[in-house]
């Protein structure tokens, strides 16, 4: 984790942000007090095709359900 002032991330923001994206975490502060932490976000992970259709098969049919599809 970095600690950088509101004045660096205006001015480094780009950069700061290629950081954030590799997986850096900054705290940043305002006249020397920790005000705000940038991190990344998690990412999720994309399924598979076979994933995809595994879970489509896991799903209960809409006659398991007494409803009538309209599709």
């Amino acid at each position: 984790m970095k600690v950088i002032g509101q004045r660096e991330l205006r001015t480094n923001c780009a950069a700061v942000m290629d950081a954030v994206e590799a997986g850096e975490t900054y705290h940043v502060t305002r006249n020397g007090v920790e005000v705000a932490e940038v991190r990344p976000l998690p990412r999720r992970r994309r399924l598979t095709a076979e994933e995809l259709v595994e879970r489509h098969r896991a799903m209960p049919s809409s006659t398991t359900t007494g409803r009538t599809a309209w599709i």
